[in-house]
This record gives structure tokens, C-alpha cells and sequence, in this order.
């Protein structure tokens, strides 16, 4: 891939950082995580436990996937740094421009995309 490209998918990944970094500030309003504000805004007196483990719940779940998506963007400005950005890890042909600025973090080809879902999900089926 050629540096200039290189250069513009780095600045949209530093956008998309910058971007989930901003939102989960303002989610968790400061230093507290979002499942606290959840528990500090809600009256647990009142009874409704069921109501609050589902807040904790997909306060967790919103967590978990927000940090796995600033994961794949650190991964992804890794592999800028060093080169392999835009290479599919699969087949190490050269990722579709049209892929990446769709989907910037990703790893693979469409085919190659393609053949780790079936076999994902066949082996998913089997269990």
C-alpha cells in the first residue's frame, strides 16, 4: 500500500479513536464506568432488582465491545506503522481501497471474511 493511502486510512482510524474515546467519556461522566452511574441513578430501594442487573448488564456488554473496537483500531494503526496494513492476514493479497474505508480495522479479503464466518459458524453449529 502506498504511504500517501497509508496516511489517509491512519487519520480516518485516528478520527474513529479520537471519536470512542470522546464517547465513552461523556457515557461514563467522568471517572466513575457507566455500570456505577447506572447503580447511582437508579433507586435499588424501589425493588426493581431486575431492571438494574439488566442496566449492569448492558452497561458491561457496551464496555466489553467499545474496548474491543479501540482494539482493533490500535491494531490497525500497529500494522500502518509496520507495514502490513491492507493485506489480508488470511491470504496476504492486497485488501479492496472500497473494503477499507468501509470497515478500516479489517483483517481480511471479503473471501477470506466469508470462509472464517461459515467456518465459524459451522463450528459453532456442531457444539
Amino acid at each position: 500500500m502506498s504511504a500517501p493511502t497509508s496516511e489517509t486510512f491512519a487519520q480516518q482510524l485516528q478520527l474513529l479513536r479520537n471519536d470512542l474515546i470522546e464517547q465513552i467519556r461523556q457515557q461514563r461522566g467522568g471517572q466513575i464506568g457507566r455500570a456505577e452511574a447506572a447503580g447511582d441513578r437508579h433507586d435499588v430501594q424501589s425493588g426493581d432488582w431486575a431492571q438494574f442487573d439488566g442496566e449492569r448488564d448492558l452497561a458491561m456488554a457496551l464496555d466489553q465491545r467499545e474496548t474491543e473496537e479501540l482494539g482493533a483500531i490500535d491494531a490497525a494503526l500497529k500494522r500502518i506503522a509496520n507495514g502490513s496494513y491492507g493485506y489480508c492476514k488470511d491470504c496476504e493479497i492486497e485488501i479492496p481501497a472500497a473494503r477499507l474505508h468501509a470497515s478500516p480495522t479489517t483483517l481480511r479479503c471479503l473471501a477470506c471474511q466469508e470462509r472464517a464466518e461459515r467456518a465459524s459458524g459451522e463450528s459453532h453449529a456442531t457444539l
